[in-house]
């Protein structure tokens, strides 16, 4: 396959931005067209960084889409634009590479799976970004290869001091951050739905927010999320960026026939342990430990696992290079709007759950969710 060189739009300034647009230019088949951001002085300054010329900044995202050889758009803005400036992107016949959530309304959010639907030659991606994360991969292959059997239980919690300093107080607004679990719970949520998806979707969920408690969040910031499946397994998500201490991650599946246990607070050997009748004898083992696991059962020492809520330092490169290689393959990615959006329907029925305090079926009605939502 001969490469074509894709023209590539930024949407967002910030570090997140910076850090990918970084990792965007490292690529051979990518040269940028232009960077969009309100600010003159933040724009122009995020280029001087990654090296650009502060020529390629502009006021306007509308100057940005008419440029010419302008092929994709990277979205990096706060959340509550991801919805609009998407569609506006997509409507232009661009490419888009979308930060988490892909929408903060709900109407924004079925116009983007329409628009799929319906253009499917303009690839579409939601930056899930643990979905990259070699522990996470090999997770999802363990189940698919029914290591721990049927899985009845899964938890994963996700608590992320977010950082509200300086420019990024905007996450503390209910119009730019949209919900928490959108800012930060997703990535559970993500986790959990592609780790069963060999084995089972989500069909209801119930859950139960709390306001906060310690900063000027102006959305529930606290969350605590069941889901089940329609195998009958169950879900847990204990979701929290309303906290002093770190960052804390942390997973237990458990099957018929086996269990895994990652710890985030663990030291590296301990992280990742688990046990399965068909691979380990039933005995538990410590696959990043070669003292406590044996040498057939050990994972490669660069192994990563999701440790940090710095996301820089998570798979980024490895998202990047996924958006681009579709792009040149013609061919959607798993994250796509369309093919990630069961991800979003969990975070959505969570929301309206919390709300009327009782189970919300997924997938959503679309008419009585957009009653529900407005607009």
């Amino acid at each position: 396959m001969n490469a074509r060189l894709i023209g590539l739009g930024m949407i967002g300034a910030g570090w997140m931005g910076q850090a990918l647009l970084q990792k965007f230019l490292a690529r051979a088949d990518v040269r940028l067209v232009g960077l969009y951001t309100p600010d003159a002085g933040r724009g122009r300054e995020a280029l001087r960084v990654v090296g650009q010329s502060p020529d390629f900044w502009t006021g306007s995202l509308d100057q940005l889409l008419a440029k010419p050889h302008l092929d994709a758009v990277c979205i990096v803005s706060p959340n509550g634009f991801h919805g609009s400036q998407s569609l506006a992107a997509l409507c232009a016949g661009k490419h888009v590479f979308c930060e988490k959530p892909a929408a903060t309304k709900y109407d924004e959010f079925r116009q983007q799976i329409e628009w799929e639907r319906t253009h499917p030659h303009q690839i579409t991606m939601v930056d899930y970004i643990l979905y990259f994360d070699s522990f996470e991969q090999r997770l999802r292959q363990m189940i698919a290869d029914g290591l721990f059997g049927t899985v009845t239980q899964i938890q994963i919690n996700y608590r992320h001091p977010v950082n509200i300093t300086g420019r990024k107080v905007w996450k503390l607004k209910a119009d730019q951050i949209g919900d928490a679990i959108g800012m930060a719970i997703i990535h559970a949520l993500s986790v959990m739905v592609f780790a069963m998806q060999s084995q089972a979707k989500p069909c209801r969920v119930f859950a139960t927010s709390q306001s906060r408690s310690l900063r000027g969040f102006e959305v529930p910031p606290i969350w605590d999320i069941h889901v089940e499946f329609d195998n009958g397994a169950t879900g847990t998500c204990l979701g929290n960026i309303d906290h002093g201490l770190g960052y804390d991650a942390y997973h237990h599946v458990h099957g018929t026939d086996g269990a895994l246990v990652f710890d985030s607070l663990a030291d590296r050997p301990s992280k990742v342990r688990y046990w399965s009748a068909k691979q380990t004898g039933s005995r538990w083992v410590y696959p990043l430990d070669p003292n406590r696991c044996d040498a057939a059962l050990l994972w490669p020492p660069d192994t990563s696992t999701p440790d940090s809520g710095d996301v820089i330092h998570h798979q980024t490169a490895a998202a990047v290079n996924h958006f681009l290689d579709c792009i040149q393959r013609g061919q959607q990615s798993p994250l796509s709007f369309a093919n990630s959006a069961l991800i979003a329907e969990v975070g959505w029925a969570a929301l309206m759950s919390a709300m009327l305090r009782r189970p919300v079926d997924v997938p959503l009605n679309p008419a009585e969710a957009k009653s529900f939502f407005g607009g």
